[in-house]
């Protein structure tokens, strides 16, 4: 573990400013910033939410529909016990992600596959965290079980708020597609881990046809799966035996990026499962000690959270374009690059103003993990 990258990580976001009144900035040192996250998971329990009820199998004739519900996966925790890890600086780096390989995994590689004739597969919104998850039993869970209520997809295409290129580019098509380690100050375990997924060379053919004239697609010949993608499929997908590939987002524009997502509408018809990948609330420069450590939500976090919630419910997509005004802004996207992939997932939608089934809607750290999946 890298502990002065940690240490300068954290001081950047205690030191940060906040809204509301100016106050004197705590001072803190190596031991405080050290010690703060052994103590934060007991926060987290004042703030976690129950499980979300059971979410409606998508994508599969009855006969594997019953067979998806009858799978057997261990309940999603209520709430992580404090004490059992460090997030940032666990004891023994992945242990919860070991558990789950040898508990679950199995059953989600092993689940119905989507096959041809079945209705179409949802798009996805996904707040997909970073190496963390992998010490968060209760995350873990919760992306298990959501994967679990779907059919096994052909292929995923992915947009993930860490690849901003214009014009639009993806991943590597070949095997074994190499990761993006675009992150610091974690253990080294996770600077060593792979995903060697299959061949998707017929997916990115599938997606520069899909597109217009004036939206033109390069495949990048080396670029890897960053960790908006890889981190949240390693636990969705765990066997790696699913194509995947990488899109990035050419334009933080919501209107050109619904078009983008109606243009991949019809992957979803094929097969594919559509995600964008980003993070419901994402104001890192406005976290405080009591935020990071207590895991208590700032305003900003749960009023713009609130707001994309009953927006999304009413089908106020004009609205959500609208998130400069929305309450909570600018803390809770200062930069707006793990909002804006909602779009893609809401373009790629039947109906982008029908309202979303919410999976997961709870906080880390003070930032909503609010992820949804469109029918």
């Amino acid at each position: 573990m890298r502990q002065s990258a940690i240490l300068g990580v954290c001081r950047g976001a205690i030191g940060a400013s906040s809204p509301g009144p100016p106050r004197r900035a705590k001072q803190v040192t190596d031991s405080d910033v050290t010690n703060w996250y052994s103590s934060a998971l007991a926060g987290s329990a004042r703030i976690l939410r129950a499980a979300p009820t059971p979410l409606p199998i998508l994508g599969a004739p009855p006969a594997r529909r019953t067979r998806l519900s009858a799978l057997s996966l261990p309940p999603i925790p209520d709430v992580v016990p404090a004490g059992t890890v460090d997030l940032l600086a666990p004891a023994n780096p992945g242990a919860a992600y070991d558990a789950f390989l040898a508990d679950v995994a199995t059953t989600l590689r092993d689940r119905p596959a989507w096959q041809e004739g079945d209705a179409p597969l949802p798009s996805l919104y996904i707040s997909h965290g970073a190496p963390p998850v992998f010490d968060d039993p209760r995350w873990i869970a919760q992306l298990a079980h959501w994967s679990a209520s779907l059919p096994k997809p052909r292929a995923i295409l992915i947009v993930s708020a860490h690849w901003e290129s214009a014009p639009m580019m993806l991943s590597a098509a070949g095997p074994a597609t190499p990761l993006v380690y675009d992150f610091g100050g974690f253990a080294a375990r996770y600077f060593r881990m792979t995903y060697a997924t299959p061949d998707a060379s017929w997916l990115a053919e599938r997606v520069r046809r899909l597109m217009p004239d004036t939206e033109p697609v390069h495949v990048h010949a080396s670029r890897g799966l960053d960790h908006g993608a890889w981190v949240p499929l390693k636990v969705m997908e765990p066997g790696a035996d699913v194509p995947v590939l990488q899109l990035s987002m050419p334009t933080h524009d919501p209107d050109r990026l619904l078009r983008l997502g109606a243009r991949l509408r019809p992957l979803r018809e094929e097969g594919v499962l559509v995600i964008g990948s980003g993070y419901m609330t994402h104001g890192l420069p406005s976290l405080t000690y009591e935020h990071m450590a207590l895991n208590h939500v700032p305003g900003w976090s749960r009023e713009f959270d609130a707001w994309a919630a009953e927006e999304l419910a009413r089908g106020g997509v004009d609205a959500l374009s609208d998130f400069t005004r929305a309450p909570g802004m600018p803390y809770a996207h200062p930069t707006v690059e793990h909002y804006t992939p909602l779009f893609i997932a809401l373009g790629a939608a039947s109906d982008p103003s029908a309202p979303p089934t919410t999976v997961i809607d709870d906080f880390q750290m003070g930032l909503a993990k609010r992820s949804l999946q469109f029918a």
